[in-house]
């Protein structure tokens, strides 16, 4: 008999904490003193930390974990080994080392976290990380993510909001896999737009990031759980504004149907909540509205680079196989923060 998951209420990044509530514990917690080889922190609202070891070395450190949003256990483990490896990539960073994190009920067959963990281990291997342990605990839900530990060059830390006024955004994975898990749930996403979602969510983006090394990158972060507008938020950090160009974003397109519908998600309202009022929609259907602000699990690379350099790093991304797209442009500081228009 075919082993499969048990949907739990909110799966992948959509049962992520929004970032509302997030920034209201973070900011009480104790600074301690100040290290100055903490080089990027959980302060800066960045991907992962770094940490400076020598004048030529730091490490990168992050962990991510979730409840299944797919019912094979073997692919849920992919999606998310490929999510958590994501950040050492938005920082610029090469992937060393993983632990399983692991959270499984007593009762369940073990076979299931077998196939959890074999898919894990196949994209750790792929990221070129060694697989070096893990942790587990007996809970009444299925979770699963990892521990990861990777290296950088502190001169080619990728930050998440250096961008500069004059450049461009790119995209490289495919927004509405929220959506379209949403509407599996429910059995009513079509066998097409899941596959879809599937291939998107276990594409590393370790490709992506090896593309970036020939460019200067001014700004990276990786499309999660706060969604397109939520990270680029993030990314102009009260420094900039900047304008996207709806039609040129790339959408799953069964996601705007299944928008239309009312598939939605709580995590994509909370997003809405928190980010909405920096954002001005210019004649954009409510259908792309969501899309925009729906929570990504595993997605791709949002990058800040030069208008000069952005053309060719956006056809060697094309080359490797991505449906990256040049998405708006990095403005001096406006009113608007962000304005989504049709070009």
């Amino acid at each position: 008999m075919e082993e499969k998951i048990v949907f739990c209420k909110g799966g992948g990044c959509t049962a992520k904490l929004g970032a509302g509530i997030l920034s209201r514990v973070l900011e009480k917690l104790p600074k301690g003193p100040e290290d100055p080889n903490l080089l990027i922190g959980y302060d800066s609202k960045d991907d992962a930390a770094v940490y400076k070891v020598a004048d030529d070395l730091a490490i990168v450190q992050t962990l991510d974990f979730f409840p299944p949003m797919v019912e094979d256990p073997y692919t849920f483990g992919k999606i998310a080994a490929t999510n958590a490896l994501s950040d050492i990539y938005a920082m610029g960073g090469t992937v060393k080392t993983a632990l399983n994190i692991v959270c499984f009920p007593e009762k369940m067959d073990l076979n299931i976290l077998g196939e959890i963990m074999r898919g894990g281990s196949e994209k750790v291997i792929e990221a070129g990380g060694t697989l070096a342990g893990g942790h587990s605990i007996a809970d009444s839900d299925v979770k699963y993510g990892l521990s990861v530990t990777g290296t950088v060059h502190p001169d080619k830390i990728y930050s998440n909001n250096q961008g500069q006024a004059g450049d461009v955004l790119i995209l490289t994975k495919k927004l509405g896999v929220g959506i379209v898990c949403t509407a599996n749930r429910v059995q009513e996403a079509s066998k097409e737009a899941m596959n879809a979602a599937i291939q998107s969510m276990t594409t590393l983006n370790k490709y992506a990031a090896e593309v970036c090394r020939d460019f200067t990158i001014h700004a990276c972060t990786d499309v999660t759980g706060f969604s397109f507008l939520g990270h680029l938020h993030e990314m102009m950090d009260g420094r900039h504004s900047c304008i996207v160009y709806v039609d040129q974003v790339p959408v799953i397109s069964e996601a705007l149907d299944y928008a239309d519908e009312f598939l939605l998600t709580a995590a994509g309202q909370r997003n809405r909540n928190h980010t909405g009022p920096f954002v001005q929609f210019e004649d954009i259907s409510f259908a792309m509205q969501e899309v925009l602000f729906d929570p990504q699990t595993s997605g791709g690379l949002l990058i800040a680079v030069s208008k000069e350099e952005g053309e060719l790093l956006l056809k060697r991304l094309k080359e490797i196989g991505l449906p990256a797209s040049i998405v708006g442009e990095i403005l001096e500081p406006s009113d608007i923060e962000i304005r989504v228009i049709h070009k």
